[in-house]
C-alpha cells in the first residue's frame, strides 16, 4: 500500500502544487468521457463539468436556463427553445441549433444508455441558428427534466472525430470521445487516463460565471478507502465525495478536516433473474429459477435487516424504506408506499419451505466494489443473512467498469443497483428500470427482465397524462401494484458524506453533484 500512495501522491503533488487546483479523488474513474454512452451518476458529473445542456439545475434541483435562455410550450407536443448567443465549443466553434438537434438524435442511437429519454423529447428540428424547435408525438408531463439528461455535443467535432455514433461500451469499443471531449462547459478537459488520472483547466472563454476559484482540476480514482482517507488528512486532496462510513465520525473531529453531508436522491435495491426458467448463475433441487416464485422473492426480503445494515454497516448513513423511487417525493410521501415487509426468519423459512425450497438453494449475487457506499460489504452481508434460509450466495464483486456491462447484457441471476439523479418524479425509474423491455429505451435498466402487463399499462398511461390528479391516482396504483409482486427488494436511500479540507466551499445536492464553478478551494 506504501508504494501505490507514494505514485499517487507524487502525481497529485506534481499537478495540484497551486493553490487554485482542486484534488479531488472517488473510489472509482468515471466510465468514459463519452457524454451518451453511459448513463451513470459519476460519470454524468465528471462529464458535466465539461458538457452541457439546454437547461440547468440549481442548488435546489430546480430547472433553470443553460444553453437554452428561454422555452416555450404552445401546445402539449410543441416544445421550443431559444439559443444562448455567443457560446462557443472548447475548440472555439459556435453553438448552433444543428448541434442541438444532432446531440439529441445521437443519443437516440442504439448504443447509448439515453434512448429512453431522448426518446421522450420527440422530434428535435432546426428553425433557425439560434432555435430549437421539439415534436412529440404524444404528451410528455416531465418534458424539461429529460431535457436536462442530454449533453449536447459538437457536430462538426464528432463527424472530424468519427464519433457521430455513441461508444459501444458495454462490448468494450474504445473511440476518441472516450477519452477526448469537446464541450462548451467551465472545464476544459487536458488529459484523460483511464482509472489512474484526469485533468482539466478552466474554461476562460466560458458563458457562465464562476462562482468559485478553482482554475485548474486533478481528479484520481483511489480504490482503497485507507488510501484516500490518508491522503486527505496528509493535505495531497482537498475533497474526497466517498469516505467510508465507519471514517466519518473520525474525520468530523479531525483538525484541519470538515464532513459536509446530505441524503442522496437515490435507492439501493436488490434485482432478481424473473424471466429466465432456470438460473444461469446459481442451481437449485428442482433445477427452476427459484425467483419466479412471489414466495421465494418475499422471503428473502423478510430475512433481511435491515436496521442492523443501517447501524452497524452503513453507520446511520442510510434510511432504510420499502419506497420503490430514489425520492420519497415520487410516492407523495405515502408512508403506505415506504413501508417495508417486516424483518421475520420464521415467516421466511415458511414461504421457502411452501416454495419448495426448504433446503435453500445456491446462486451468485453480482455487485460492485466502487460504486454505491459499502456496495460489497452489502452484498456479504445479506448473503450471511439469507445463508440463514439455507441459501448459499457467492458474492461476485467487481469494479463498475465491469459491473454495469455484465447487468446490460443481462448477464446475471441477482444483482445489487442503484438508481437516482436530479428528478424527483415517478416516471425518473418507471420507463427505464421498471417496465417491461421494450422498444426506444423502455425497461432498458430492467436488468431481471421481469414482466408485469398490468403495471406496464399504468405506467405507460401515468407517462402521458397531464392532469396531475389522475396521474398521481395512476402512480399510486402502479407503486401498489410493483410492490405486491417484489419484483426488486428496496433496501435504503443513501445519505452521502464528503469529507474536505477546512474552509472549502462546496454545495451539496441532493443528486450528489459536485459542480466545480461553485467550489472555493482555501489557500494552501
Amino acid at each position: 500500500m506504501r508504494t501505490l500512495w507514494t505514485m499517487v501522491a507524487g502525481a497529485l503533488l506534481a499537478l495540484g502544487a497551486q493553490a487554485q487546483t482542486l484534488r479531488w479523488a472517488s473510489q472509482g474513474d468515471l466510465q468514459t468521457a463519452d457524454p451518451h454512452a453511459q448513463n451513470e451518476s459519476m460519470t454524468n458529473m465528471v462529464n458535466g463539468q465539461v458538457y452541457e445542456k439546454l437547461v440547468n439545475r440549481d442548488r435546489q434541483l430546480g430547472i433553470v436556463p443553460g444553453l437554452a435562455t428561454e422555452w416555450s410550450n404552445p401546445d402539449p407536443l410543441t416544445w421550443r427553445f431559444k439559443l444562448r448567443s455567443g457560446v462557443k465549443f472548447h475548440d472555439g466553434t459556435p453553438l448552433t441549433a444543428d448541434d442541438v438537434v444532432f446531440s439529441v438524435q445521437r443519443a437516440k442511437e442504439p448504443t447509448s444508455q439515453l434512448v429512453q429519454y431522448a426518446t421522450a423529447v420527440g422530434t428535435p428540428r432546426r428553425v433557425d441558428d439560434a432555435t430549437v424547435e421539439f415534436k412529440l408525438d404524444k404528451p410528455n408531463p416531465i418534458f424539461l427534466q429529460h431535457i436536462d439528461l442530454l449533453f449536447i455535443m459538437s457536430k462538426g467535432w464528432a463527424e472530424k472525430n468519427r464519433v457521430t455514433r455513441p461508444q459501444d461500451f458495454k462490448n468494450r469499443e474504445e473511440s476518441f470521445a472516450s477519452t477526448h471531449a469537446n464541450g462548451t462547459g467551465p472545464y476544459v478537459l487536458v488529459s484523460r487516463q483511464p482509472g489512474v488520472k484526469n485533468v482539466f483547466k478552466r474554461n476562460t472563454q466560458w458563458w457562465g460565471r464562476f462562482e468559485g476559484n478553482v482554475q485548474d482540476i486533478v481528479f484520481t480514482p483511489i480504490a482503497n478507502d485507507a488510501t484516500r482517507l490518508a491522503a486527505l488528512i496528509s493535505g495531497e486532496l482537498d475533497l474526497v465525495l466517498d469516505p467510508a462510513p465507519r471514517d466519518i465520525a473520525r474525520l468530523r473531529q479531525q483538525p484541519g478536516l470538515q464532513v459536509i453531508d446530505g441524503p442522496e436522491n437515490r435507492l439501493v435495491f436488490i434485482g432478481m433473474d424473473q424471466g429466465r426458467d432456470q438460473l444461469l448463475y446459481g442451481k437449485s433441487p428442482d433445477g427452476r429459477n427459484p425467483f419466479k416464485d412471489l414466495r421465494v422473492r418475499q422471503a428473502l426480503y423478510h430475512a433481511i435487516d435491515i436496521e442492523g445494515i443501517k447501524l452497524k454497516l452503513m453507520n446511520g448513513l442510510a434510511v432504510p424504506t420499502g419506497g420503490l423511487t430514489p425520492s420519497a417525493l415520487a410516492s407523495f410521501s405515502d408512508p403506505q408506499l415506504q413501508s417495508r415487509l417486516p424483518y421475520d426468519l420464521n415467516l421466511a423459512r415458511r414461504l421457502l419451505t411452501e416454495a419448495g425450497y426448504a433446503d435453500g438453494f445456491e446462486v451468485t449475487l453480482d455487485c460492485p466494489n466502487n460504486r454505491y457506499i459499502n456496495d460489497e460489504e452489502i452484498c456479504l452481508t445479506l448473503a450471511s443473512m439469507w445463508a440463514q434460509l439455507k441459501i448459499k450466495v457467492r458474492v461476485n464483486a467487481m469494479p463498475r467498469v465491469l459491473f454495469f456491462p455484465k447487468l446490460e447484457k443481462l448477464d446475471t441471476s441477482l444483482y445489487l443497483y442503484g438508481w437516482g439523479g436530479a428528478i424527483t418524479d415517478a416516471e425518473s425509474i418507471f420507463a427505464p428500470v421498471y417496465r417491461n423491455r421494450g422498444e426506444k429505451g423502455v425497461g432498458a435498466y430492467n436488468y431481471g427482465n421481469w414482466r408485469n402487463d398490468k403495471f406496464d399499462q399504468l405506467a405507460a398511461r401515468s407517462s402521458v397524462e397531464i392532469d396531475p390528479k389522475k396521474r398521481e391516482t395512476l402512480v399510486r396504483e402502479a407503486l401498489a401494484e410493483f410492490r405486491a409482486q417484489i419484483h426488486t427488494i428496496p433496501l435504503h436511500r443513501q445519505v452521502i458524506p464528503w469529507a474536505a479540507r477546512a474552509g472549502l466551499k462546496a454545495v451539496h445536492r441532493p443528486d450528489n453533484w459536485l459542480e466545480v464553478a461553485w467550489v472555493t478551494v482555501p489557500a494552501r
